[in-house]
């Protein structure tokens, strides 16, 4: 590491601890030429997901986007904020877990979908609603009529 005062490329770490939230690195420093301290934050850099849409184009992954789709979802239902934003972490943790660079956004509609089947099932059938483009009301109620067909069963 280049100290910023002398310039000389002798530093040594003195100390080293976490942030808070864990993501990044704080290291206080010493110049060895010189003698000065200061301090430095390391951050851990994700390689970005590239979303590949049906169209085929390609855009960078967004958890806002996710997050923003699951709490419209979610809106007006007993779901706290913790919870979703905890399911938006696990939808990502997923999605880096693949190891792919690319990712289809059929496969974040689909992780979407089963993390709501599991939460809730009004905000399910709200995605489900957009995402599966129902065309009609049959589509509605089909996709209704499975649902408690799956909750019977589970009963």
């Amino acid at each position: 590491m280049k100290c910023p005062f002398c310039g000389k490329l002798n530093t040594r770490v003195v100390d080293s601890r976490p942030d808070k939230m864990d993501s990044q690195v704080r290291r206080r420093r010493e110049c060895r030429a010189c003698s000065r301290r200061f301090t430095t934050h390391e951050k851990f850099i994700q390689v970005p997901i590239i979303i590949v849409k049906k169209d085929g184009r390609r855009e960078d992954f967004m958890r806002e986007k996710v997050l923003s789709g699951i709490k419209k979802a979610c809106e007006k239902r007993a779901i706290s904020i913790n919870l979703i934003e905890e399911t938006v972490d696990t939808i990502e943790r997923e999605l880096r877990e693949t190891n792919e660079l690319e990712i289809s956004a059929k496969l974040v509609g689909k992780k979407i979908i089963e993390a709501l089947k599991s939460i809730d099932d009004v905000a399910y059938v709200r995605f489900a609603s957009v995402y599966r483009e129902f065309k009609d009301v049959d589509d509605f109620i089909n996709e209704l009529k499975g649902l408690v067909q799956r909750q019977t069963v589970v009963k």
